[in-house]
C-alpha cells in the first residue's frame, strides 16, 4: 500500500493516473497535480475511485515541497515538462521523498538534453537515503530494460544496439505532435548523434535515414536522432561498440516542420511582438492540437524496440525485442493515443517496482541498472506485451 503524487496532467499524466487507480492494492492514495488544476479535476472525475487533486507550479521547488508535505507521498512521479525535473528533484531532496520521471532534464533556453545535471544529484540522494529513478517511459525506459534483459539472458557481449521507434498511426490533422509540441520539435530539430567505437559522432538534423521493416507495420523510412537512453546505455552495456536511435516521420510532417523552421516558428530565442517578449516555439505550441486530444480519431499502430548483435558462448547472435501498440485500443481503455499510453504505462510500472521494494537503491539510477525481469512481467500484464525474435 502506498501514496503517490503525480505531477503533470497532460496526455501521459492521464494514462499514469488511470493505470495507478486501477491497482488500489499497490497505489492506495493518489494525488494528481498540475499548474492548471481543472485538468486534474477533469481526469479525476473519470476515475473509478476518488483521488486528490492539487494546483502546483512545478518550476517552484518551494511550492512542490509544500505539496509534498501536505499530501505525504511515498513517491513523486514526475510527468511534467523536462525543464521541471530539477526543481522537482530539489523538492524531493528537501522533503526526503523518492522520485521518478520519464524524460531527462533539459534547460529551457537550450535544446540540449543530457543526464549530467540529474546524475549530479546522486550523492545528495544517497546521503538523504532516497532514490531517484530516471527515464521510466518507453524510450527512454522500456528500450533500456530490453537492453538489460538482452544482456542478462542472451549475450555475453552486446556489440551493437539499434533502437527503433515507428508511429504508423493516422490522427487526421495536417500537422500535430504526439507529445508536448515544444519538447517534440526541440528534440527533432537538434543535431543527430550516435556512439561508435568509443566516441560520439554528430550528424545534421534528419540527414541520415534508412528503410526499416517494422513488425506488424511494414517498411517505413526512419531517421537517425539523438535520444537520451543512448547516453546511459553506453555506461551500462558490456562490450558495446555502437548504439543508434531511429524514428519514423511522415513526409507531410517533415514538410510542415521544414516550413515552420524556415519562417522562424521553431526558434526558442525571444522576439518582441506588440511590446511583449514571446518565444516563437511556445506560441506555436498554443496553435497546435493538444496531444491529449488526438486519441479520438487515431488509428494504426506503433512499433518500438531494439535490434541487437553480439556474442554468446563465442558465437555471433542477433536478437530483436519489441512492442506493438494499437491507438484505437488505447483510446478504448484510457481515452489516450498510443504514444501517451506507451509512456504512461511504464511510468506506472516503474513506480510499482519502487513502492513494492522490487527495485531499491539510494541515489540516482537509470532503469537498466535494475533486474529487468519483474518489470517486463508487469509490462505484459498491464497492456504492453513484448516479443523477442532470435535471428
Amino acid at each position: 500500500m502506498s501514496s503517490v503524487l503525480v505531477i503533470g496532467a497532460g496526455g501521459v499524466g492521464n494514462v499514469v493516473i488511470r493505470k495507478c487507480a486501477a491497482v488500489p492494492a499497490v497505489f492506495e492514495r493518489l494525488c494528481l497535480a498540475s499548474r492548471t488544476v481543472s485538468k486534474c479535476e477533469q481526469i479525476a472525475a473519470a476515475l473509478p475511485r476518488p483521488i486528490e487533486t492539487a494546483q502546483v507550479d512545478a518550476d517552484d521547488p518551494t511550492q512542490v515541497a509544500a505539496l509534498i508535505r501536505r499530501f505525504k507521498p511515498d513517491l513523486v512521479l514526475n510527468v511534467a515538462l523536462p525543464y521541471q525535473d530539477l526543481p522537482i528533484m530539489d523538492a524531493c531532496l528537501e522533503t526526503g521523498v523518492d522520485y521518478l520521471d520519464t524524460a531527462n532534464y533539459e534547460p529551457r533556453d537550450e535544446a540540449k538534453f543530457e543526464y549530467k545535471w540529474q546524475w549530479a544529484y546522486h550523492d545528495r540522494f544517497r546521503d538523504k537515503g532516497i532514490m531517484a529513478l530516471l527515464g521510466s517511459g518507453f524510450d527512454p525506459g522500456v528500450t533500456n530494460i530490453f537492453c538489460a534483459y538482452a544482456q542478462k539472458h542472451h549475450f555475453d557481449e552486446i556489440h551493437t544496439v539499434d533502437i527503433f521507434d515507428c508511429n504508423a498511426g493516422e490522427h487526421g490533422h495536417h500537422f500535430a505532435t504526439n507529445f508536448n509540441p515544444e519538447i517534440n520539435i526541440r528534440e527533432i530539430t537538434q543535431r543527430g548523434k550516435f556512439w561508435e567505437e568509443g566516441q560520439w559522432k554528430e550528424t545534421d538534423p534528419l540527414s541520415v535515414s534508412r528503410d526499416i521493416d517494422f513488425p506488424e507495420v511494414g517498411v517505413r523510412k526512419a531517421y537517425l536522432l539523438y535520444h537520451e537512453e543512448e547516453e546511459s546505455l553506453v555506461k551500462h552495456i558490456r562490450g558495446l561498440r555502437r548504439i543508434r536511435f531511429w524514428m519514423t516521420f511522415g513526409q507531410e510532417y517533415l514538410t510542415h516542420l521544414r516550413v515552420l523552421q524556415n519562417v522562424g516558428m521553431t526558434n526558442i530565442e525571444p522576439v518582441e511582438f506588440q511590446g511583449h517578449q514571446i518565444i516563437p516555439l511556445e506560441f506555436l505550441k498554443v496553435l497546435l492540437p493538444d496531444p491529449g486530444s488526438l486519441g479520438v480519431n487515431y488509428h494504426g499502430k506503433t512499433c518500438i524496440g531494439c535490434d541487437f548483435e553480439g556474442i554468446k558462448d563465442g558465437k555471433p547472435k542477433k536478437l530483436k525485442i519489441y512492442n506493438v501498440c494499437d491507438h484505437e485500443q488505447c483510446f478504448k481503455e484510457v481515452q489516450a493515443q498510443a504514444v501517451s499510453y506507451t509512456t504512461g504505462v511504464p511510468a506506472m510500472i516503474g513506480a510499482m517496482m519502487m513502492v513494492t521494494g522490487q527495485w531499491r537503491g539510494q541515489g540516482v539510477f537509470n532503469v537498466e541498472q535494475f533486474d529487468p525481469d519483474p518489470f517486463l512481467e508487469k509490462l505484459n500484464e498491464y497492456g504492453l506485451p513484448w516479443h523477442e525474435v532470435v535471428a
